[in-house]
């Protein structure tokens, strides 16, 4: 019997050594390998799109259309109309004086244990907890956070990434414009994706 450690067998030997399953054949030199695909591995980052590029922007508009008031959600509690608000959020962080700053402690904390999951290019997993400033408890209007949604990726657009590039998080502090792409376009692609759009 040939050892399977004996570099002076040769490779073929060896192959032909292995055992076989029921129904498949022995692997030779001459077979190729089949090809794994990689989405199979996800589990380190993916390409994150770029909410400053006009074309991601129409996509996510046409995505954001696409919804209608009886949508139903593919997973967790909100419905359609209340993920348009938790949405809305992220925006007006970036937009408005709506949300106060976190205290510095509290900053510290949230740069060092939350900011890393939010701002990498790591898709969400289903059903995380949601931080109190997004959780949205009472119904809303649909139209409303619809047109509100759409206003705020059209304004991400304008202001493109220099006007996002230092600007600061109440939560987060300053953020660069990658970190801040990665926060919006991660987040929005998630909850579209929550409702089947």
């Amino acid at each position: 019997m040939v050892s399977f450690f004996s570099s002076s067998a040769p490779t073929q030997v060896l192959l032909n050594q292995l055992p076989t399953p029921l129904g498949q054949q022995k692997l030779s030199l001459g077979n190729k390998i089949p090809k794994v695909r990689t989405n199979y591995f996800r589990l380190i980052s993916t390409s994150m799109k770029n909410v400053f590029d006009p074309a991601v922007t129409a996509e996510l508009i046409h995505r954001i259309e696409q919804l209608q008031p009886t949508s139903p959600a593919l997973w967790g509690k909100m419905s359609v109309d209340q993920m348009l608000a938790h949405c809305n959020v992220a925006y007006e962080m970036a937009f408005t004086n709506t949300h106060p700053n976190a205290n510095p402690l509290m900053r510290f904390l949230l740069k060092a244990f939350v900011k890393p999951g939010v701002v990498n290019e790591v898709p969400y997993k289903r059903n995380i907890p949601t931080a109190p400033a997004f959780r949205i408890k009472n119904r809303r209007d649909f139209e409303e956070e619809k047109a509100r949604l759409i206003s705020f990726v059209e304004q991400t657009l304008a202001a493109g990434e220099t006007g996002f590039e230092g600007k600061a998080s109440p939560s987060f502090g300053p953020m660069t414009a990658k970190e801040w792409n990665n926060l919006l376009y991660k987040h929005l692609d998630h909850h579209l994706g929550q409702f089947g759009v």
